[in-house]
């Protein structure tokens, strides 16, 4: 069973805790900008995983049912302890891999672009991860696991990794030597020189402590969140295909085939040295660093919470609940990820209006074709209202300033 679906509600409200916790104290670690990009990053990954076919699924059936060793029972507590933790191994070199490696790296950047660090982290997660994440996982259904039991134990683990996104939770002392804490997981997050590629475990710190690669939060050194070559955008689509276009011009513009195979395997940060022009390597200044914060009005920022609520609305309503067949799902998504695109525009300080335009246009023509469909006539009234509100909205953005002015 897949908890995660059921855990979300306790996620938003843990989150809303949290700023008002942050707010109570005076220190808040929330922006809205950032907070909105993340939980933009999390609606699409999940809504992605309905709509990919991989070979996932049907690599890990193979795997269970032709050429596993034995099978384990899945009603043993002995079988859910052993693959809790060894999914938490696997879990480990997965993640080690991830920033390690570009092609890896490449699908698990967008997890640490954020440049705050709370809750709403947490659920930034990458839109593509499912192209090479299951990989790792095979030798599990090879040494006997059960789907049922594996599926279960993998959103335990990502559940547990929830509450260590939060900056308030202090060291709690015997239990940071053997799990995953928010101490140690703010260093994973960390761009830290002392800090970086750290720290890689799900639940269990003492594979870090087993491999080399643990390290404990420096009270002297406050961690610096976010990744090296700053993304600079709250924009969703190029937050999860920056690092991809990076190895992409890398294979097609080296001179040396060497480099040109070797790009998608190389080390994060690689420059490869037949590149034809002068890439400069990322540099970590501490003192130079500066959170990415456009300064807009308080209206676009209500704007942008506004499409949040919208997009959280019809993907609860319509796709999470199985209401669309497949060709709606993609068309529903597509315009998802549009609005997120439309909204970081927003978000970035730039004039999106032409791109508001259009959405707008095909949101009205969905909206039609919805109509028509006596099945979708809810999706038809909830989408020409939303319009009509956004275009109100545009109107009053854009309205003659001298009209409203005082005498």
């Amino acid at each position: 069973m897949d908890y995660i679906t059921y855990a979300v509600p306790f996620f938003l409200l843990a989150l809303l805790v949290e700023l008002a916790y942050g707010i109570a104290i005076k220190k808040n670690t929330y922006r809205l900008n950032d907070a909105i990009g993340n939980l933009f990053m999390g609606t699409l990954r999940t809504a992605n995983k309905l709509i990919i076919i991989g070979a996932a699924g049907y690599v890990f059936y193979l795997a269970e049912t032709k050429f596993s060793l034995w099978r384990l029972d899945a009603e043993s507590p002995i079988t859910w302890v052993f693959a809790f933790i060894i999914y938490d191994f696997f879990y480990y070199w997965f993640h080690r891999i991830s920033h390690e490696r570009q092609i890896f790296w490449a699908s698990h950047v967008a997890h640490h672009q954020s440049e705050d660090y709370n809750l709403s982290t947490a659920l930034r997660q990458t839109g593509t991860g499912a192209f090479v994440s299951w990989v790792f996982y095979i030798p599990m259904f090879l040494i006997g696991i059960p789907s049922y039991v594996f599926i279960s134990v993998a959103s335990l683990n990502l559940i547990y990794q929830f509450w260590v996104h939060s900056e308030h939770i202090p060291k709690l002392g015997w239990y940071e030597n053997y799990f995953v804490t928010a101490s140690n997981h703010r260093v994973h997050h960390a761009q830290n020189d002392q800090y970086i590629d750290k720290n890689y475990g799900g639940v269990f710190i003492i594979w870090d402590r087993m491999f080399g690669t643990h390290k404990i939060e420096d009270e002297n050194e406050p961690c610096i969140y976010g990744i090296r070559g700053t993304l600079n955008t709250f924009n969703p689509v190029w937050a999860n295909l920056h690092i991809y276009v990076k190895i992409i011009k890398e294979m097609f513009l080296s001179r040396k085939w060497k480099d040109k195979l070797y790009a998608p395997f190389a080390r994060t940060g690689w420059i490869p040295k037949s590149f034809p022009t002068q890439v400069n390597k990322d540099e970590f200044n501490p003192q130079a660093f500066r959170k990415y914060d456009p300064e807009i009005k308080k209206e676009y920022k209500l704007y942008a919470l506004f499409q949040y609520l919208f997009i959280t609305y019809i993907f609860l309503a319509f796709i999470q609940s199985d209401y669309l067949n497949y060709f709606e799902l993609w068309i529903t998504i597509t315009m998802m990820t549009f609005t997120m695109y439309c909204t970081s525009m927003c978000l970035d300080g730039k004039n999106g209006l032409k791109a508001e335009v259009v959405r707008l246009t095909l949101c009205l023509i969905i909206a039609s074709y919805a109509y028509v469909e006596a099945s979708l006539s809810l999706i038809a009234v909830s989408v020409f209202i939303y319009s009509l509100a956004n275009l109100l909205f545009i109107i009053y953005l854009n309205r003659p300033q001298e009209i409203f002015s005082s005498n």
